[in-house]
């Protein structure tokens, strides 16, 4: 029994520094150098949380822009894909589905695959330009805007690749339906 003190004084060391003392650290770093981003980059109307600029949210009003669909309802607890392979037939009715509403919506032109299929988390809150603009018609005659008025707006929220390299080019929807909520038919 002369090895079990040291095992315990070693564990109890271990879990001081490694169960508390390191996480304090990094919160403490995370909230100086990234406040922002360490508490859930949340969006706000005032002191109201609307959302995060990270997780989707679900969409379906005809007069904004309709997110990327979700394997998950847009629902963070249960995060991940359909892990359903692109030849079964549940998961090509999922995607036929889809693009018949949103051809019903007035989408027109070929639909851009992130506007048809989840993401692999089913939270993603980016869509390309090109999935945008296949939705400017519904949007522009439900709210009396000129279609012109929304790809400039597109255009706008357009984020290139991270770094210049990682990623595609992506438009936050959240974002781009707060500041389409602004605009009216005469002006901005």
């Amino acid at each position: 029994m002369p090895i079990l003190r040291p095992c315990l004084i070693l564990f109890a060391v271990l879990t001081l520094l490694t169960g508390v003392l390191y996480p304090l650290l990094i919160t403490g770093v995370a909230q100086a150098a990234f406040p922002d981003q360490a508490n859930g980059s949340l969006l706000r109307d005032g002191e109201r949380i609307v959302g995060s600029r990270l997780i989707g949210q679900a969409g379906g009003d005809p007069g904004l822009f309709w997110p990327r669909p979700s394997a998950v309802k847009w629902d963070a607890a249960g995060s991940g894909g359909a892990n359903l392979a692109p030849v079964t037939d549940p998961q090509r009715t999922t995607w036929a589905d889809q693009a018949k509403a949103l051809r019903a919506s007035g989408a027109a032109g070929t639909l851009p695959a992130d506007l048809v299929t989840a993401s692999g988390s089913g939270l993603d809150p980016h869509l390309s330009p090109a999935a945008l603009r296949a939705q400017v018609p519904r949007v522009a005659a439900a709210r009396g805007l000129p279609a012109a008025r929304l790809a400039a707006l597109i255009a706008a929220h357009t984020q290139g690749p991270q770094l210049g390299l990682l990623g595609a080019t992506r438009v936050n929807v959240l974002e781009l339906n707060r500041d389409l909520a602004t605009m009216t038919s005469g002006g901005r």
